[in-house]
């Protein structure tokens, strides 16, 4: 086992590994921005170093100085969290070559996964469900013929893409060329690659993903599903587990699909393979990420697995010492992203000083976090701020809890997105389960509608 561990991120989740660090007894190392001198991460971990300005790209995604923070501290490993280096398989060989063990799985295959359009070809020659589409084109024309093959709605995806970055919509052959082109640009310029591939779009669906931990020693283990369709642009809101979408029998053959994608690519660590479920039951391959998950505390709660610290044992070399018949799943989960944003301001991102922090409690309310009393909050990186999980016996609980525990929760100092969570968990197409993926578009238009009606009855 690992004696001293660098965790290459900041926020909740640099917390959250320092944590289970802390519970398996090993040493860890904390890096920071300037505006990060303060951070919780930075005062919980047992040796902390400056590694850059304010920015992202000077400080957390700076290669040289984590790497060389790392052999100078006498780190083993990495632990990247996720974002920021996490995916980056340019990291992980010069962790390799430097002989620091990275939590995760091997440059290849990050590489070889990270291409969207080879993990379809991947995936649709080990006969894992794939969107009908085409690979990756790069002449105008060419792509315009295979959309008309593919037949609108479509999507361009780009081949490197994430954070929905890269991605276009196309409803008519009209609109194909000015979204394609954009598309390629926007990738060209996030993620240094612009070529795109073309799928089906398929509508309405749901957002599901299979949770897989996988040893060196070709065990693999599939932890159930977290249903995460509650998006704005193509960000995720809200998670939940079990899928309310889902019936035994399609559960038992996506999770068996799941296991064939790692099989199919001799997967080690901890990974996730997301799907699209339409109105048939019929699922589709769309990605595998190569990382922990923001969302991976709902698998923890409804399983009692710490997915952390297995990513730590695996790395370690140590076995899975589970097998797929001892997972079990308890009651229903619940997660909810709390960002520091105005949703009635287009979602704007808020930073400034905490004054007032109150977290809720009570059996099964869990609260990841990195915020504290007179915190600031700085204005440079990602606007969440915590995850607020609760656990309960039905669904209808869980969403009672979650409603609770958002109520009691303070923050005063910032704007956050409490509220309009609350009102989610509120519509009645939630509270049936039968939301999708286009659930946010309608939520939000529905709520403009009502404040031009009320404002008109006003005047």
């Amino acid at each position: 086992m690992f004696s001293k561990i660098l965790i290459a991120n900041r926020g909740e989740i640099a917390v959250r590994i320092i944590r289970a660090c802390r519970e398996m007894g090993i040493s860890t190392v904390a890096i920071y921005s300037k505006a990060d001198k303060n951070a919780m991460h930075v005062q919980l971990a047992d040796e902390s170093y400056c590694v850059g300005g304010n920015r992202v790209a000077d400080s957390y995604l700076n290669i040289p100085a984590i790497l060389t923070v790392a052999v100078e501290s006498g780190a083993q490993a990495i632990h990247p969290g996720y974002g920021l280096l996490s995916e980056n398989a340019k990291f992980v060989k010069l962790c390799e070559q430097c002989n620091i063990n990275f939590i995760g799985p091997t440059s290849d295959m990050i590489a070889m996964l990270g291409d969207k359009d080879m993990a379809r070809k991947t995936m649709r020659a080990a006969g894992v469900p794939v969107t009908p589409g085409c690979d990756v084109v790069e002449d105008l024309e060419v792509a315009k013929a295979e959309a008309e093959r593919i037949g609108f709605p479509l999507l361009i995806k780009a081949r490197s893409g994430g954070g929905g970055r890269g991605i276009r919509k196309v409803e008519v052959i009209e609109q194909f060329e000015e979204a394609f082109l954009s598309a390629s640009a926007e990738a060209k310029a996030a993620f240094g690659d612009g070529a795109c591939y073309i799928e089906k779009f398929i509508h309405p669906v749901k957002h599901i993903e299979m949770q897989l931990l996988c040893d060196k020693y070709n065990n693999i283990i599939c932890l159930g599903e977290r249903e995460c369709s509650v998006q704005r642009k193509n960000q995720k809101m809200i998670e939940e587990s079990p899928s309310p979408a889902l019936d035994e029998k399609t559960r038992k053959k996506m999770m068996a699909a799941a296991v064939k994608a790692a099989k199919a690519v001799n997967y080690v660590n901890a990974g996730t393979v997301e799907f699209l479920l339409d109105m048939d039951n019929n699922f589709y391959f769309m990605e595998m990420n190569t990382r922990l998950q923001v969302e991976h505390g709902v698998t923890e709660m409804v399983t009692g697995l710490d997915i952390v610290q297995w990513q730590i044992r695996i790395a370690a070399g140590a076995r899975l010492t589970r097998t797929q018949d001892s997972i079990f799943t308890h009651g229903n989960v619940i997660e909810c992203r709390i960002n520091a944003e105005n949703p009635e301001k287009g979602y704007r991102p808020s930073c400034g000083t905490i004054r007032r922090l109150h977290t809720p409690g009570g059996s099964f309310v869990r609260f990841d976090t990195a915020v504290y009393q007179d915190y600031v909050v700085p204005p440079y990186y990602d606007s969440m701020i915590g995850k607020l999980i609760v656990q309960a016996r039905s669904r209808a609980e869980a969403i009672r809890k979650m409603k609770m525990a958002l109520s009691e929760l303070t923050i005063d100092g910032i704007d956050i997105n409490r509220d309009i969570l609350a009102e989610i968990l509120s519509d009645d197409r939630f509270v049936s389960g039968e939301y999708t993926t286009d659930f946010m578009v309608d939520f939000e238009q529905e709520r403009k509608d009502a404040y031009k009606i009320e404002k008109e009855s006003r005047e």
